[in-house]
């Protein structure tokens, strides 16, 4: 991959520190390493790969109070097809109609689901409690409401230690759906899985390797009951984990019962005001068919559950 330096899978600071230190001298690149330094592909190792390495990670860091690290990948711009058509096996009647979504920015979402650890590490407690304890497990029992206040907080201490300029906020429903599908079309982003049922079993994912539940923490793989550990499962074509499964993931958007008047543009549904907001992705003891990339359910803004967690996206 251009720009990534060391060669670790993803494109971000330490490539550029590389760069660097091979242009002042203080330490060569040779081999595969000096051939993804040419990050433009101009066939030189100047300061403009050093600039579009900085101006192209794949991933970034930011580091909460007691310097918790918290990852976000970057996510292209692009175009889609949200929603699942009338032939989709399992979908509901308010996953169409289908429409083209563009986004026309490039934005990060968070590698993993929001863990106990990062919830703890802004705002001082835990609300976890019975279903998966941890500090590398997703928190739940977080309402919508308590969501923004986590945000609040987040985007204070970010300003407050000079990580800015940036803006974190939940992400658009259209957002979620274009990150989690990862530039598929199928009803996960690991294929249809159609040669078994929907319900609690497991089964062969499709065209990638594997099964269902080498993608998904679901209700034909949870035992224990209760949610498991980020980032144990495979990830989607994106690089992120637990897109399906594990626990629901709050949307910003208002809940609509259909995708008539919905935006294009990627932005969320805020207008008119509802009564729930969205949520995405399955849970840990949900049937197959509630963790496929078109499922769409809704609660109100303050309730928690303890299947119910997020991740957020950077506007910045």
């Amino acid at each position: 991959m251009p720009g990534d330096v060391n060669g670790d899978g993803s494109v971000n600071y330490w490539d550029g520190v590389m760069v660097m230190n091979h242009l002042l001298e203080k330490q060569a690149l040779t081999g595969a390493s000096l051939t993804r330094a040419d990050a433009n592909a101009d066939g030189k190792i100047t300061m403009a790969d050093v600039v579009w390495i900085n101006n192209h990670p794949t991933e970034i860091t930011i580091n909460l109070p007691g310097n918790v690290p918290l990852v976000l990948v970057r996510i292209p711009a692009g175009q889609f097809q949200m929603g699942s058509p009338d032939t989709e096996r399992s979908r509901g009647n308010d996953e169409g109609p289908v429409h083209t979504v563009t986004l026309n920015c490039s934005s990060y979402i968070g590698k993993y689901e929001v863990t106990q650890k990062q919830w703890y590490a802004i705002m001082g407690s835990n609300p976890a409690s019975g279903f998966g304890v941890g500090d590398n497990y997703p928190v739940y029992y977080v309402s919508w409401n308590d969501c923004q206040s986590f945000l609040t907080a987040l985007n204070t201490h970010i300003t407050n230690t000079g990580q800015g300029p940036a803006t974190f906020r939940l992400p658009s429903e259209a957002e979620w759906e274009y990150a989690c599908r990862a530039g598929t079309q199928t009803r996960f982003s690991f294929d249809d899985s159609l040669s078994v049922d929907d319900y609690n079993t497991d089964g062969p994912a499709g065209s990638l390797p594997g099964n269902r539940s080498d993608y998904m923490w679901f209700a034909a793989n949870n035992s224990p009951n209760g949610s498991k550990q980020v980032g144990t499962m495979w990830p989607n074509q994106f690089g992120l984990y637990d897109m399906s499964g594990n626990v629901w993931e709050w949307c910003q958007d208002w809940y609509h019962s259909s995708y008539t008047g919905a935006p294009t543009n990627g932005s969320a549904w805020e207008s008119p005001v509802g009564s729930y907001r969205v949520i995405r992705g399955g849970h840990w003891s949900n049937s197959a068919f509630a963790c496929r990339s078109a499922s769409r359910p809704c609660r109100t803004p303050g309730y928690q559950h303890s299947s119910l967690g997020f991740r957020f996206v950077r506007t910045q």
